[in-house]
C-alpha cells in the first residue's frame, strides 16, 4: 500500500472506540550546578527547581509544569495541568479524562477517548505507556508536585523513542511540604464536585504522602455524566545514606457517559446536545478499577556515578458500551535501569547515561458482545443497557518494547556542550482471533476461511545529536537532529478484509492480523531560551519532521457500527514553532510581592502529505495550524490575586480530503483567589468560557466528509463558574 488513500481503504480495523505552566523553562542553570547532560533522575528528594535546572541544560523544547500554580483554579482533567505548554494540544471534552492529546502533531489520528499513542508517558521516571499504548484513566491531576514535558527527542533520556517525546508526572511526597492532613473540595457549574484528602509526613529516614480523590459531573452536554474515584501513594525509605528505595501505588475507577460526535452546526448553535445514537443506547466508558504498583531504587556509587533500578505492575481493564459490548483486559510489567556516570573529557566535565526501558504485555485480551437482543414484548430488535448478549469476537493481544538507549553530554569549548546518543530496539507485536475460529466471507455465502493470526518481531535504532551554547549567562541556542521510531499499539494490528461478515446483525469482524509498518521520522530542531528584561524567561523552537509510515486512523463509518480504519501513510512533514514567554510587566517598588505579570504560549503546526497519489500535498486533519494561550494577572504580596485568560484557535480540517473545516474559536476566562504564603488555607474562584461560546475542542478525523457536516466533533464546555477551597493542617 504506497498511499494513505488506498491504505486507509483497505485497512478496516475495529478499534477500541478506542494550571498552568510557567510558559517558558528556568533561566540556563550556572554550568557549576548543573548535570551537563541535561539528564533527570527523579528520586523522593527532587526539587522543582533541581528539575528546572537540569532541563534548561537540553539541547532542546522542554518544559516545567509547577502544581502549585495549577492549583490556583481548577484542576479537572489533565487538560488545566498541561494548559501554556508550547507544542502541546490538550484538550478535554465532555469533562472527561480521555483528551485528545498532541506534541508536535504526535497522535493526528486519535480523537478523545483512545488510548494515547506518540508521546511516552511517566509517573515519577516510571513508565505508563505500553505496547498496547497508554490507557488515561490513572491521570489524577492531584497529588503532583510537577510535571516534566520533553518534547520531541528531548525525551531520550527517559527512554522515549516517539516523535512527541515525553511527559513525566512527578507525584508529591513526604519530604515536601506535606502536611498531617490536606483536603480540597472544589464544585460548580454542570453538577461538578471533586474533593481530596491528602496527609504526608517524614518519620527519620522513612517518608510517606497519600491521597484520595473523588468526582462527580452530570456533565455539559446530554449523556456526558461522569464519576471517578482513585488513590495514589508512596513510601520512600533512605537504607543507607548511598540507597533510596520509594514505592508507588496508583489505583483509580471511573465511568464516564459518551455524548459520541456533533455536527460543526450543532456546535455552534445548541452544543449542549448528544449524538442521537449514544442517548438511545446509553453509551459509555468504563474503567472498574486500574493498578499501577511501581518501585524504583537509587544506588549513588561514589561522587561521580548513580544506578536506578525500577519495576512496574500495571493493569487495566476496560468495558467500552457503544453499538455493542467490548471488554478489554491488559496486565504489564515493565523495568528501568538507569546508569549514570561523570568523567573528564577536553578537560571539562562528561556525562555519560545509559538506560533500559522494557514493557511486556503479560496478559491481553478483548470481547465483543452483541448489545442487540430481542425484545419480547415485540420481537424486535432491543438495546441492552446493561448486559452483554451474543459473543461476537474474542482477540488475544502479545506485545513488547525495549528500548537499550545510551548518551553524552560533554564541552568540547567553554560554553559549548555536544549531546550523542542512540538506542537500540526490540519491538514484538501479535495479534490473533480466537473466536469465532472460522469466518464467512459475506453473510450468507456459506463459505468458512480459518482466522489468521499475525506475529513480528523487529529490531529497530533512534540517534540523537545535539549542540548547545552559551551566548551570555542569560541566553542559550541550541539545536539537534534525531530518529524517532513509533510502533503501532498492539490492538492496531486487527483488521478485516473486504467482504468479511458474521451474520446477526451483519457487523464486520477483524479477523487477520495486519501489517502495520513502524513509523519514523528524522527530525530537526533549533531554538532559543533564556531571560531578558523584556520577556523574562522565554523559549522559542523550530523543528521539521520528515516522517515515513506515518500511523493514521479514521472513522469509516459512523452508524449503525463504528468502524474506523488504521494504515500506514505515504510520506508526510511535520514541522512548527513552538514560543513562549513569561515576564513581570510591574512591581511595586516598596512591595515586591505585589506586581502585574503575564505568560503566553503560542504553537504553530503545519503537518502534511509530501505527495501523496491520492491527496497530494493535502493538510493533514484533526489539529489546528495556531494555537494560543495568554493570562494577565494581579498578584497581591497579601496573597490575593486576580488573571485573565485567553484560548485561541484558527480553523482546522477535519478529513484527510480537506473538504471541511471546524471554525476558529477564541474563549475568556478569569481566576479569583487568595492564596498566602505559607497559609493553611487558601480559596479561588474560576471562570471559563465567560462568552458561552459553542467551539469545537476535538475532532476524531474522518476519511473524506465530501464537504459535508456530518457529526465528528466533539465541543467544548460552555460557560461555567467553579469554586474551591483547600486547607492544610499539621506539620
Amino acid at each position: 500500500m504506497t498511499h494513505a488513500a488506498s491504505a486507509l481503504a483497505l485497512a478496516v480495523a475495529w478499534t477500541n472506540g478506542v494550571h498552568a505552566e510557567e510558559a517558558a523553562v528556568a533561566a540556563p542553570a550556572a554550568a557549576d550546578d548543573a548535570d551537563p547532560a541535561g539528564t533527570i533522575v527523579v528520586t523522593g528528594s527532587s526539587t522543582i527547581d533541581a528539575a528546572r535546572k537540569q532541563i534548561s541544560e537540553i539541547p532542546g523544547g522542554a518544559g516545567i509544569v509547577d502544581q502549585t500554580e495549577v492549583e490556583k483554579g481548577r484542576v479537572l482533567t489533565n487538560q488545566d495541568v498541561l494548559a501554556f505548554q508550547p507544542g502541546v494540544f490538550a484538550q478535554s471534552a465532555g469533562g472527561a479524562d480521555g483528551l485528545k492529546i498532541s506534541i508536535r502533531g504526535s497522535a493526528v489520528n486519535r480523537g478523545t477517548n483512545f488510548f494515547r499513542t506518540g508521546i511516552l508517558f511517566q509517573f515519577d521516571g516510571l513508565p505508563v505507556t505500553g505496547p498496547g499504548g497508554t490507557p488515561y484513566e490513572l491521570f489524577e491531576p492531584l497529588g503532583l508536585k510537577y510535571t516534566e514535558v520533553l518534547r520531541g527527542a528531548n525525551g531520550f533520556d527517559q527512554g522515549s523513542s516517539y516523535l512527541g517525546g515525553a511527559i513525566n508526572y512527578v507525584t508529591k511526597t513526604g519530604r515536601d511540604d506535606a502536611r498531617l492532613l490536606e483536603a480540597r473540595v472544589e464544585g460548580g457549574s454542570f453538577g461538578y464536585q471533586k474533593g481530596q484528602l491528602a496527609s504526608g509526613g517524614q518519620y527519620g529516614n522513612v517518608d510517606y504522602y497519600v491521597s484520595a480523590t473523588y468526582s462527580h459531573r452530570e456533565g455539559f452536554q446530554q449523556q456526558s455524566e461522569g464519576r471517578s474515584f482513585g488513590v495514589l501513594g508512596n513510601i520512600g525509605i533512605q537504607l543507607t545514606p548511598d540507597i533510596e528505595t520509594r514505592f508507588y501505588v496508583r489505583y483509580r475507577e471511573t465511568a464516564n457517559e459518551t455524548p459520541g460526535s456533533l455536527t460543526r452546526a450543532e456546535i455552534s448553535n445548541n452544543p449542549s446536545t448528544a449524538e442521537p445514537a449514544n442517548v438511545a443506547r446509553d453509551a459509555k466508558r468504563i474503567q472498574p478499577g486500574s493498578w499501577w504498583i511501581a518501585n524504583k531504587t537509587t544506588f549513588t556509587l561514589g561522587d561521580d556515578s548513580n544506578l536506578s533500578v525500577g519495576f512496574v505492575y500495571h493493569d487495566y481493564p476496560i468495558d467500552i458500551r457503544s453499538q455493542n459490548i467490548a471488554k478489554w483486559g491488559y496486565t504489564t510489567l515493565s523495568g528501568v535501569i538507569d546508569y549514570t556516570r561523570s568523567d573528564t573529557l577536553f578537560g571539562r566535565d562528561s556525562v555519560t547515561r545509559i538506560g533500559l526501558l522494557t514493557s511486556d504485555n503479560v496478559r491481553a485480551w478483548q470481547k465483543t458482545y452483541n448489545r442487540y437482543t430481542v425484545d419480547p414484548a415485540t420481537g424486535g430488535p432491543h438495546v441492552s443497557r446493561t448486559t452483554a448478549g451474543t459473543l461476537l469476537r474474542t482477540a488475544h493481544y502479545d506485545g513488547a518494547d525495549r528500548n537499550l538507549h545510551i548518551n553524552n553530554t560533554s564541552e568540547p569549548a567553554p560554553g559549548l556542550k555536544l549531546t550523542l546518543g542512540g538506542a537500540l530496539l526490540n519491538i514484538y507485536r501479535a495479534t490473533k482471533v480466537v473466536y469465532p475460529a472460522t469466518y464467512e466471507t459475506a453473510v450468507g455465502s456459506g463459505i468458512f476461511l480459518p482466522t489468521e493470526p499475525y506475529s513480528r518481531n523487529s529490531w529497530d535504532y533512534t540517534v540523537r545529536s545535539g549542540l548547545q551554547y552559551a551566548v551570555t549567562p542569560d541566553i542559550q541556542l541550541y539545536g539537534n537532529f534525531s530518529r524517532s521510531v513509533e510502533p503501532a499499539n498492539d490492538w492496531s494490528h486487527l483488521s478485516t478484509a473486504a467482504g468479511t461478515f458474521i451474520s446477526g446483525p451483519a457487523i464486520t469482524q477483524p479477523v487477520r492480523g495486519l501489517a502495520l509498518k513502524d513509523q519514523t521520522a528524522w527530525t530537526g530542531e533549533i531554538g532559543a531560551r533564556g531571560t531578558s528584561p523584556i520577556f523574562g524567561n522565554w523559549e522559542i523552537s523550530a523543528y521539521r519532521a520528515w516522517v515515513k509510515n506515518e500511523l493514521l486512523s479514521v472513522v469509516i463509518q459512523q452508524t449503525p457500527v463504528l468502524i474506523t480504519a488504521e494504515s500506514n501513510a505515504s510520506p508526510t512533514i511535520h514541522q512548527g514553532i513552538e514560543a513562549g514567554f513569561e515576564t513581570t510587566l510591574w512591581r511595586a517598588s516598596r512591595d515586591p510581592g505585589t506586581n502585574i505579570s503575564t505568560r503566553h504560549a503560542y504553537t504553530y503546526s503545519d503537518f502534511h502529505f509530501r505527495n501523496d497519489a491520492q491527496w497530494d500535498k493535502n493538510t493533514l486533519p484533526s489539529l489546528p495550524p495556531h494555537f494560543y494561550q495568554g493570562e494577565l494577572s494581579f498578584n497581591h504580596s497579601s496573597g490575593f490575586y486576580v488573571s485573565g485568560d485567553v484560548q485561541a484557535s484558527s480553523a482546522y480540517y477535519v478529513d484527510y480530503a480537506n473538504s471541511f473545516k471546524t471554525r476558529s474559536y477564541v474563549i475568556f476566562g478569569g481566576t479569583l483567589g487568595y492564596a498566602p504564603k505559607d497559609a493553611d488555607w487558601s480559596a479561588f474562584i474560576d471562570f471559563r468560557n465567560i462568552g458561552d461560546k459553542g467551539y469545537v475542542a476535538a475532532v476524531s478525523p474522518v476519511y473524506n466528509a465530501a464537504g459535508l457536516d456530518g457529526r465528528r466533533s466533539n465541543p467544548g464546555d460552555g460557560f461555567s463558574i467553579i469554586g474551591g477551597i483547600s486547607v492544610k493542617l499539621g506539620r
